[in-house]
Parts: structure tokens; sequence; C-alpha cells
């Protein structure tokens, strides 16, 4: 346990964490009495789990439901796709060749992807797909940006757990992420680039249209 961080701090990052996994979905409700029990806690450690959760846009408060885990609308997805290329774009552009434990990292969040998806996990899919883009920004060498983009992803594992058939929606994505790291590899970080900035592009317009199917911009 790391020393410099609270109960609450953890069962915050634990809750994050499940998000991330896919164990809690969109419209869950988290139960007070029942975290309470699970962390062994107390009321006022598990609200202020709860509060730090609804900060970085994870949970809502609904009027007599309680804390639930947080659905998210277009916009939300259009704000996550902005701060995605910004950072995202920006870790290839100013990268250093990648170093081999940067490398490996990437390679083990790619072949992580492969194996859920062999065993057709989608929900790991998306899982391990959202860690090979964390290290990409890993690629800045900011804990800030770092800690940051984890809520980020936490986010966006939200918006994919609504995709009404994961499957279609994961499958096409991890080729494309095997493209980039090559690119990055073979240090061409112009092709790189355009490449993230294509997938960046392509992965909003899906989730847009999944969200919205009635727009067709």
């Amino acid at each position: 346990m790391n020393s410099g961080l609270s109960l609450a701090d953890h069962i915050t990052l634990e809750l994050r964490a499940d998000i991330i996994g896919g164990r809690l979905m969109p419209g869950m409700a988290l139960v007070e009495n029942d975290l309470v029990s699970a962390y062994n806690a107390s009321r006022n450690t598990i609200r202020e789990a709860l509060h730090r959760l609804g900060q970085e846009g994870l949970t809502r408060y609904v009027r007599n439901k309680g804390v639930m885990v947080r659905r998210l609308d277009v916009d939300d997805v259009r704000d996550l796709f902005r701060v995605r290329r910004t950072l995202e774009l920006q870790a290839i552009h100013t990268c250093r060749p990648l170093r081999d434990d940067q490398s490996d990292r990437m390679l083990d969040a790619l072949e992580a992807t492969e194996l859920a998806r062999q065993r057709e996990d989608w929900r790991a899919v998306g899982t391990h797909s959202l860690a090979f883009h964390q290290h990409v920004v890993g690629l800045l060498r900011s804990p800030l940006f770092d800690e940051f983009f984890t809520n980020v992803v936490a986010q966006l594992r939200l918006v994919f757990c609504t995709a009404p058939d994961e499957s279609s929606f994961q499958a096409p994505w991890l080729i494309r992420d095997r493209q980039i790291h090559e690119l990055l590899i073979e240090g061409d970080k112009h092709a790189a680039e355009e490449a993230m900035s294509l997938y960046l592009d392509d992965s909003e317009h899906q989730l847009l249209q999944m969200l919205n199917p009635s727009s067709h911009h």
C-alpha cells in the first residue's frame, strides 16, 4: 500500500479500475452501504471516494437514486477526443526514438488485446486497447498527463460499454494499433502521427454514430 495514499484514495483508484476493466457499467448504482462493507471503510471515507469519482466525471448524483456510474453523451465524446488528439498526437510528434521498455509495454498491451480477442472477451479487448493508448501518452513522460489520461480512459470505457454489439465495435482497431506501434519502432513519426490521427477520427465517428444513430454529419 503506497503510504502517501489515504484509504479514500485507494478506494477511488480501485473503483476507477473497475470502470476501466468494464466491471462497473453506466447506470449502475454505487450503494454506500455495500461499499462500506466491501471496503471495510467508514461512511465518510466512502463518501469522499464517491465525491472524487464525481469530480473525475465518472459518477453522478441522481435524485432519489443516489450515486450512479455516469452515462456519457455526444458532447462528452467530442470533448474526450479533443483531449485524445491533443495528448496522443503530441506524444507521437515529440517522442524520441522508442526505448525497448516503452516498446515492450506497448507490445504487452497489443498481445493482451489479441488474446482477449481470441477468447472473444470483448470487454477486455477494449480495456487492453486503451492501455496501448495510455502507453502512447506515456511517451510524454509526464506523470500529471498520465494520471489525467487514466481518467479519460475510464470515461472512454464507459462510452464503449454502451455499444450494442461490442464485438463488431472492438474488432477493427487492433490491426491499426499494431501499425502505429510498427511505425513508432521504425521511427517514422510522421506516418505514425497520421495513422493515429485517422484512427482517432474514425473511432470518434463510430462512437458518435453509436450514441446518436440519427445524425449523419
